[in-house]
């Protein structure tokens, strides 16, 4: 089974999570499995934008992109945060490699809106090349720093929103799971019991009474958008339930 995960820079902070993370993962590649880590790092790119003199701003929670911040983007995903955890991947006996959507052209991207500067959406990933990794039972952790559409003569680097990856990714490799990994157990209902199983209208009619509020609806919404892309199923679940089969799965 190929199995595409999604986990935010801000989990990744917490050494405890990303070390269980990484037993995840190894457990999975030694069981058969196909996984793949797409991950984040806004935290730390808004420390060392301040650190540098840098102003963060975002519109609709994607974060305006100029050539500085761009390249303090860069420095972070493709640096400090993926080769940390491609380093808790190998310290658990797995064998990982970090990519970024740059390298082999893994994800081509064009640009959103001028007015968010050099911030993509993926329109093209490179599945060959992950087939390669998978097939040698290599985890690849991604971060979704990407590279211009090559059609177009675009060779800007784009910082990309890692939910946005981590779907075109699972889309073109026809993954069977999309698992966004955060730190809830799944979606509950009105009496906090967890919902295993959520279509789009019931998503939605969770949404309209106020049952699913605040933080969790960009979530689930992310969980439908990525259905929408041709996902076959998607998964929210924490640490526990990627363990047990848990969560809310949305299909």
């Amino acid at each position: 089974m190929t199995h595409v995960l999604k986990v935010s820079g801000a989990d990744l902070d917490d050494i405890a999570f990303s070390l269980r993370l990484a037993e995840v993962l190894v457990h999975e590649m030694r069981a058969g499995e196909r996984p793949l880590l797409v991950h984040g790092g806004g935290k730390e790119i808004t420390e060392l934008l301040k650190v540098l003199n840098i102003p963060s701003q975002f519109i609709e929670g994607l974060r305006v992109t100029d050539a500085a911040t761009r390249d303090v983007a860069l420095m972070v995903l493709a640096g400090l945060a993926n080769k940390r955890m491609v380093a808790h991947v190998l310290n658990a006996g797995g064998v990982a490699i970090g990519l970024s959507g740059v390298d082999g052209r893994l994800l081509q991207v064009r640009p959103i809106d001028a007015a968010l500067g050099f911030v993509g959406k993926p329109c093209a990933v490179n599945t060959a090349l992950l087939e390669g990794f998978l097939a040698q039972r290599i985890v690849p952790v991604i971060n979704p720093m990407s590279i211009g559409e090559q059609a177009a003569g675009d060779g800007e680097i784009y910082n990309v929103n890692a939910d946005h990856a981590a779907g075109a990714i699972a889309a073109a490799l026809d993954a069977e799971l999309l698992t966004f990994v955060t730190n809830v157990p799944g979606v509950l209902d009105a009496e906090k019991n967890l919902l295993p199983r959520l279509s789009a209208a019931e998503t939605e009619a969770l949404i309209a009474s106020e049952v699913i509020t605040a933080g969790m609806i960009p979530k689930v919404r992310t969980c439908l958008e990525a259905l929408q892309a041709g996902v076959r199923r998607v998964r929210i679940t924490n640490l526990e339930g990627l363990r047990a089969g848990g969560g809310t799965i949305f299909n």
